[in-house]
């Protein structure tokens, strides 16, 4: 762990939530492209709440980058408020901790 502390500069910890962090907005953002996918190719589709969890466990980036890259669920109102919603929750939240971290 002290490896991994140097080397990214960073606490152990934090280098997990990152990398836990950028997967998950990964899947989001594929699991947009590939719903998209399957919606215009009359498949089985992702169930909106899979991709609403997704975004609730940390992919509300990857989710919303799907949305407007692929033009996916953007008449939705369900998306369309609720994935900006989500991600300015998180950002509060995690504001919220560092704050009570450093301060």
């Amino acid at each position: 762990m002290e490896a991994i502390t140097k080397m990214f500069g960073v606490p152990f910890p934090a280098v997990i939530l990152i990398l836990y962090l950028i997967v998950i907005n990964i899947v989001g953002f594929v699991s947009m492209a590939v719903d998209k996918y399957k919606a215009k190719h009359k498949k089985w589709r992702t169930p909106e709440s899979r991709l609403m969890i997704i975004a609730i466990i940390g992919g509300s980036i990857g989710c919303l980058l799907g949305m407007d890259l692929f033009r996916h669920k953007t008449k939705h109102k369900k998306f369309r408020l609720g994935i900006p919603i989500i991600l300015m929750a998180q950002i509060v939240v995690a504001l919220l901790v560092l704050k009570i971290r450093f301060f």
